[in-house]
């Protein structure tokens, strides 16, 4: 995968460099007024307006590659609850915690539960594991304690 994300900056920065070329070459609309004056560019290698468009429309074809191409990349840079895991098995942190959990469905795949996530999660990962919620509070010294918000805790049975 990584091989793929690689590819997909490689193909994302030279892109933008290319549109930076190209909206550098193009002149402005105030730039036709010294055509009238002698400053004209009908000597130019596309002609006085063969090279707008042909500019014009590559420096739109590279922004609608850019714009792909910036979706790709966040598709690809998404982490997996699994991946997620493996990362916290290597740093072991004293508290895991998830947050700006983002739960999407369709008509035909339902929307994952938090108990979906922390279950991928653990199959990687064994240490300490908390989803986080709205108004959570972490206390981070010699060791970590969570406080939720009294109107979001959890009913006592």
């Amino acid at each position: 995968m990584s091989t793929w994300i690689n590819v997909a900056i490689v193909v994302h920065v030279l892109v933008a460099i290319a549109i930076i070329g190209l909206v550098l070459l193009q002149h402005g609309k105030g730039a036709d007024m010294g055509s009238g004056f002698g400053g004209g560019a009908s000597g130019s290698l596309f002609g006085a307006t063969g090279s707008a468009n042909f500019l014009s429309r590559a420096t739109a074809i590279l922004a609608a590659v850019f714009f792909a191409s910036s979706l790709g990349l966040a598709y690809l840079a998404t982490t997996k609850p699994r991946e997620a895991g493996s990362v916290f098995a290597q740093t072991r942190p004293k508290l895991a915690a998830y947050t700006h959990i983002v739960l999407l469905g369709s008509e035909r795949i339902p929307p994952p539960t938090i108990d979906d996530i922390v279950a991928e999660t653990r199959q990687t990962y064994g240490g300490p594991l908390v989803a986080g919620e709205d108004l959570m509070a972490f206390d981070i010294g010699a060791t970590v304690s969570v406080e939720r918000h009294p109107s979001r805790s959890p009913p006592k049975a």
